[in-house]
Formats: structure tokens, sequence, C-alpha cells
């Protein structure tokens, strides 16, 4: 769940990070995601890192690359968890791959919706900060995931009874703001002809 959970932040670095431990025995990785320590899958997951790191930093193109990411991210972390599972029993790793699927959604849609809100900001500094510290926490997490597991679990169990919590709040403020009509606005807008 962890793995599944980082990849909705930033896949490529938490692909590439993990590749990197199993490949020079600094963690082992559980299941079949030994397939991470492939050169190949640590080559195309840096290249991919490298052009996101870039991305993530100009809001335009942050905002493009979040939403193309949804179906990346999303399925990604459904993988990782199926193969985290890989020498279990076919009906839990359905069950691993469907919860690391809705994990990885849930912490893609934060980060979207985080960055989506800074990307309104005129100045550039607020998403290049964010940006930066989305690398350092998928790196860094990446780390914990794998020597200290039980640390990240609890992470992300706080992490989705937060987001369950806010939810409705969300979902509740946009129906809000998508209920009122143009017309409506107008005619809550005082006339000016009116105030003279």
């Amino acid at each position: 769940m962890g793995s599944a959970w980082l990849s909705g932040i930033n896949l490529y670095a938490t692909v590439a990070t993990l590749g990197l431990l199993q490949r020079f025995h600094l963690a082992t990785l559980p299941g079949q995601l030994d397939f991470l320590s492939n050169w190949w899958v640590i080559g195309v997951a840096g290249a991919l890192y490298a052009v996101e790191f870039v991305a993530d930093k100009i809001p335009v193109v942050d905002s493009a690359w979040d939403m193309v990411h949804t179906f990346i991210r999303v399925p990604a972390g459904a993988v990782l968890a199926f193969q985290a599972f890989g020498n279990a029993d076919p009906t839990v790793r359905m069950i691993a791959m469907l919860l690391g699927g809705s994990v990885a959604l849930t912490s893609h849609g934060a980060k979207a919706a985080v960055r989506a809100a800074a990307n309104t900001s005129p100045e550039p500094f607020s998403n290049i900060a964010l940006s930066l510290m989305e690398d350092v926490f998928a790196i860094g997490s990446s780390l914990v995931l794998a020597w200290f597991p039980v640390i990240l679990l609890v992470a992300v169990v706080v992490f989705l009874a937060v987001a369950a919590w806010l939810a409705p709040k969300i979902f509740r403020a946009l129906r809000t703001l998508f209920s009122t009509s143009p017309e409506q606005t107008v005619a809550k807008t005082p006339s000016l002809t009116h105030n003279r």
C-alpha cells in the first residue's frame, strides 16, 4: 500500500528509488517487486522523473501533466500493490490491486488538487517549492517504506482517514460552487443604477 500511495504522488521517483535500493541490496522488496531493480526499469523511471522534475515547475504544464497522469499513476499503484503480494493467494492479490489503485487515486487526487490551487497563483515560487517538497517526500518516503514499512503504513492510514473526513466537505463546496448559475450570480449582484 505504501508503494501505491507514493506512486500517486511521484511515481517515477518512487520506482527509481525502490529499484536502486533493491539493485544495490540496500533493501529487499516484498513479493515480486524485485523487477524494479532491472536497469531498464530504473533507467526509464529515472528519465521520466527528470522530465517530470522540469514539467512540475511550470504551472500550465504541471496541470496538464497531472491530468494525463491520472491514467498512469493510478494503474501503476494498482500494479505495485499486486506485485508486492506476488507470493500470496490470487484473491489476496486481487484485493491488494483494487486497494492499491484506490490508495493511488486518493493520493494523486490530493496532490493534483493542491497543485491546481497553487498554479492559480501568479508567482512561480509556491509551485516550485511544492514540487521540490513532493520530490523530497517521495524519495524520503520510499526509503522509509523500504526500511521501516510499518511507519509508512501508519502514515497511509492517517492520510486516508483525513481524506475520508475532508472528502464530504470538498464535495459540498464544489457542489455549491457549480450549482450557482451565472444568472443567479447576476441576480445576487446589486445593480449599479439601483445604488445610485
